[in-house]
């Protein structure tokens, strides 16, 4: 039995959920730091047992403590695979798995946007013209072949979604895949060729798995040139995954037939980028509507890995080695507001609100 004594957090919770996670550990010391006041969370963690981060691990809490157990409260744990994390030899989890079902949303968004033509559409809705030139020969997803690369939480999500729909599945993943029997194929990396036979099959290639050292540029020239001609590439996961100027080319030359991108390895993506103005690509900006009370759903996996914690039992989400990446590991959004250098004076003078949400309180007094 490993005991909890002290808890330390920076999270943007509001009042009711940061009360909640006050109480998934009723018996221990609980204190609240802004995300910016690393001095005072450096101070902090010398003594307590948990940390509970709004992002990556800081260098803060890689000198002198007692921490055990750090959780990063987002998906992925890319940015704290660093050697010094590892040397800690302490738990670091992440909250995988949250938003999976709307995440499988937004790959079938993509998959719907291709099949309906939707600038198409759009453009004569707009023109208030009846009829689209070679609508007659558009299909929609039933009867089709995806390929779902990554069978983790979102690629699971995901898989029963388009086997609703009444779609042929072939599924790939590092590991050998278990369950879902429906699967027309099971490919993981150990069978030779096995993601070249997913994409030399597919009508629709969607990207669900991890960036990693293997899967960095995985997309390349060569495994575009292995997809169909009118094949639709998806990519949900992280832009590293995909090498920018060999899609672009790819999609310039008719490599393939389009993509939905919601994650770049430039991101905000450069307004001189041509994938803006492609008609077959359709953009949207690393964001997805959330699932109802996504904060309930990383509050479930650290209840549990609390338990597991003090119970020694293995830990969900686990960081591990794989998680490292040399290249393509860009930042954005509030990661990159996280990692600023900016002064705690300057970052505790702006509309924090505007950027992480509204959090409707000012004093741990009023959830404590």
């Amino acid at each position: 039995m490993s005991k909890i004594h002290k808890v330390v957090t920076t999270v943007w919770y509001n009042r009711e959920d940061m009360h909640t996670l006050r109480y998934i550990f009723p018996e221990a010391e609980f204190v609240y730091v802004d995300f910016y006041d690393k001095e005072r969370l450096e101070e902090e963690a010398k003594n307590a047992d948990v940390a509970i981060l709004m992002g990556d691990v800081d260098n803060c809490l890689l000198g002198e403590n007692t921490l055990k157990w750090i959780h990063c409260d987002h998906a992925g744990l890319n940015g704290s695979a660093r050697p010094e994390v590892f040397a800690k030899n302490i738990f670091v989890t992440g909250a995988a798995g949250r938003s999976a079902p709307v995440l499988a949303e937004h790959c079938i968004y993509f998959m719907f946007q291709h099949c309906y033509h939707t600038k198409e559409l759009l453009a004569a809705q707009e023109n208030c013209h009846w009829g689209v030139d070679g609508s007659n020969q558009w299909r929609g997803l039933y009867g089709r072949t995806a390929g779902i690369v990554g069978m983790g939480n979102n690629g699971k999500m995901l898989a029963e979604r388009l086997h609703a729909f009444g779609m042929k599945l072939i599924a790939y993943d590092k590991f050998p895949i278990k369950g879902f029997d429906y699967l027309e194929e099971k490919l993981d990396s150990s069978q030779e060729g096995a993601l070249e036979r997913l994409l030399e099959q597919c009508d629709f290639v969607i990207l669900t798995l991890a960036l990693t050292d293997e899967t960095y540029h995985l997309i390349n020239q060569e495994t575009l040139q292995k997809m169909k001609k009118d094949a639709f590439l998806v990519n949900m996961s992280r832009g590293g995954i995909i090498c920018t100027k060999d899609l672009v080319e790819a999609l310039e030359e008719g490599t393939i037939g389009g993509a939905g991108l919601d994650v770049f390895e430039e991101e905000p993506l450069p307004a001189e980028s041509p994938l803006w103005k492609m008609p077959n690509v359709y953009i949207t900006p690393h964001c997805t509507p959330q699932v109802p009370h996504r904060t309930g759903r990383s509050l479930e996996i650290i209840r549990e890995n609390a338990r597991r914690f003090e119970n020694g039992e293995p830990m969900m989400n686990l960081l591990r080695k794989s998680d490292a990446v040399s290249a393509g590991g860009q930042k954005s959004g509030w990661a990159k507001l996280m990692n600023s250098n900016l002064p705690k004076e300057q970052i505790a003078k702006m509309d924090l609100e505007k950027f992480l949400g509204k959090r409707g309180w000012t004093s741990p007094e009023e959830w404590m």
